[in-house]
């Protein structure tokens, strides 16, 4: 049996030096940039086997969607020394090189990038944006090895913006302890503007490219003011220098959140009203969150991640939803919002879900694990059928906190929880599952949550909005009562123009057009007695009475079709909040343990 113990931690030591002694290293160039193509090189040496298997991610952490980076690869070669290798394409990600146990293999493919988005990669003439996981390879088995990146500027650029650590006396090469971390690093390579400044003890680096109305000394104050805010929550600032990369163009938006570093969409002139620079500020404070929120204290299935398939969780309400409502929380506390602000704007972000029929069918819990098939895949019914993950856990963020806020009469709040959890899944090394947060929840308000689980998260129950904001001390009513709104007729579609037609857009659920059968890009002839103008701003005035039947006539493929329509009342609801000028000490106390001012 010693023999056999010994055996064992043999082959284990044979087998762990083995892994340690492969050395990765990628080298990217850039031939023809204004093709929107980059040249990659991706050299492995001390892997001495029959065949190496190479692949690529098929998504990126952070978009829940496959979005097959591979289809964006080629001249695909292989070699070792002066001899090409022979290999096939084994699967639609995976080359197999047959390298007859070669000390070391150079693999060369170009890498094709002309999307703009915030997740792929998008090369010019004027500057690469290299979204790492749709860039690099890994040889199979190898996900843990450390690489080394070299940046080769096309002529005339002179930056490289990343998160990824410098090796020291090697221009724009950069070092990856494993491809987890590589493909959580994004790369900007141009000319870009780059300054910096110090928050809650740790560098921050801004590129910005494509130029913009924006003003560095401005931003740099007021961006420190959200980080504070945010490290504030959670007592650290686990990085020891993280970087933004801005992309500037006539009209942007977005932002991928990465573990020291993200991407941000903006529009260049954005910046000039204050309505634009909030907005910038507040995608700010979204994208930074998720340097807690997900990148640590994250749903135990995201991470360490699978690159090849979909990685499924029931928790992208509180990864995504929770950061949209802690955005606003954050911008309330930086000072960029007023407490009637804050609170006007979580309630309209409520009524906004309690109108969208899908959440009536699909609760958030159902809706994080479909997003892979949903929520990155909308079509003309979703808003019927689904309920975004983002709207919908921000909803439950809201209600949460100002659950937890009045168990505790003020004592403690929603910030409480997420702290608790990220130290947990710092302590434990690992994330969250569904069960362990609940717990939490629940030991920090000393209530049970069985009951709200099971109408928020699990179900698809209306909110008792009323009965929250109660909590602490705000008065809130639905606009859209009385007897004049009830006998405003709805239609229940939305309409747009296409080919020089007025075409329908969509049907809402139980509506006077969905019931009676009015469809998508039924091609919109007249309203009533009342023809349609494509040509006008406006549609004609509705002149029919709720409980009446109204005609509508469409041509759909081609023929005319009229349709007679039982007009409604809407289903839909407005909010409007007011504070309590008798709110009760115990409510005032919830209001400041809810907004942290």
């Amino acid at each position: 049996m010693k023999n056999a113990i010994l055996g064992i931690i043999t082959l284990l030591a044979v087998s762990m030096t083995a892994k340690s002694q492969v050395k990765i290293g990628f080298e990217v160039s850039f031939k023809e940039p204004q093709a929107h193509y980059a040249e990659i090189e991706m050299n492995i040496s001390g892997l001495s086997k029959d065949y190496i298997d190479v692949k690529m991610p098929v998504w990126t952490p952070g978009s829940y969607l496959v979005r097959e980076f591979s289809k964006s690869v080629e001249g695909f070669a292989a070699s070792a020394g002066d001899k090409a290798l022979k290999y096939e394409k084994v699967r639609k990600n995976t080359w197999r090189i047959y390298s007859a146990k070669a000390a070391s293999v150079k693999v060369k493919y170009r890498i094709y990038g002309f999307e703009i988005s915030v997740r792929t990669p998008f090369i010019d003439d004027a500057h690469a944006f290299l979204s790492t996981s749709a860039v690099f390879m890994y040889p199979d088995g190898h996900l843990k090895t450390p690489s080394t990146v070299k940046i080769i500027p096309f002529n005339g650029w002179t930056k490289v913006s990343t998160g990824l650590e410098p090796v020291a006396g090697q221009q724009f090469t950069y070092t990856a302890p494993d491809f987890d971390i590589l493909f959580d690093s994004p790369i900007e390579v141009g000319n870009q503007e780059v300054f910096d400044f110090m928050a809650a003890g740790v560098k921050h680096e801004v590129a910005m490219y494509g130029g913009g109305t924006y003003n560095v000394e401005r931003l740099k104050v007021d961006m420190k003011k959200v980080i504070e805010q945010e490290t504030a929550i959670y007592g650290e600032n686990p990085n020891q220098h993280y970087t933004f990369i801005v992309h500037n163009y006539a009209s942007g938006g977005g932002g991928l959140e990465h573990l020291n570093s993200t991407v941000l969409g903006a529009g260049r002139d954005q910046y000039s009203t204050e309505e634009g620079y909030i907005g910038f500020l507040q995608l700010v404070a979204h994208e930074y969150h998720h340097l807690w929120n997900v990148k640590r204290l994250r749903p135990v299935a995201l991470g360490p991640f699978d690159y090849e398939n979909e990685n499924y969780t029931t928790n992208l309400w509180i990864a995504e939803g929770f950061t949209a409502y802690y955005e606003n929380k954050i911008m309330l506390r930086a000072g960029f919002n007023q407490p009637e602000g804050f609170v006007s704007e979580v309630a309209t972000a409520l009524a906004n879900v309690e109108n969208t029929t899908g959440s009536r069918i699909q609760s958030v819990a159902e809706a994080s694990f479909d997003a892979w098939i949903k929520y990155y895949r909308p079509n003309e019914n979703s808003s019927n059928t689904t309920v975004s993950y983002y709207s919908k856990g921000e909803v439950v963020g809201l209600l949460m906190d100002l659950e937890i806020a009045n168990a505790t009469k003020g004592a403690k709040s929603l910030d409480d929880v997420m702290k608790a959890m990220y130290l947990q899944c710092k302590t434990l090394k690992r994330g969250y599952t569904d069960a362990e947060f609940k717990t939490m929840v629940e030991k920090i308000s000393g209530i049970n949550f069985d009951d709200f689980y099971a109408k928020y998260v699990n179900g698809t129950a209306p909110v008792d909005y009323v009965k929250y904001f109660g909590y602490a001390g705000i008065n809130i009513t639905n606009e859209n009562t009385g007897k004049k709104f009830e006998e405003t007729p709805y239609l229940g579609a939305s309409f747009a123009q296409k080919g020089g037609a007025i075409v329908v857009s969509a049907v809402s659920r139980n509506s006077a057009a969905w019931i009676g059968g009015l469809n998508v890009n039924d091609e919109l002839l007249s309203l009533g007695n009342n023809a349609v103008d494509p040509r006008a701003n406006s549609l004609p005035p509705m002149n029919g009475k709720v409980g009446e039947m109204f005609k509508v006539i469409v041509k759909r493929d081609g023929n005319i079709k009229e349709l007679s329509l039982l007009l409604k009342a809407s289903p839909n609801i407005k909010l409007s909040t007011t504070f309590n000028e008798k709110a009760t000490a115990t409510q005032l106390a919830v209001r400041k343990a809810w907004m942290g001012i």
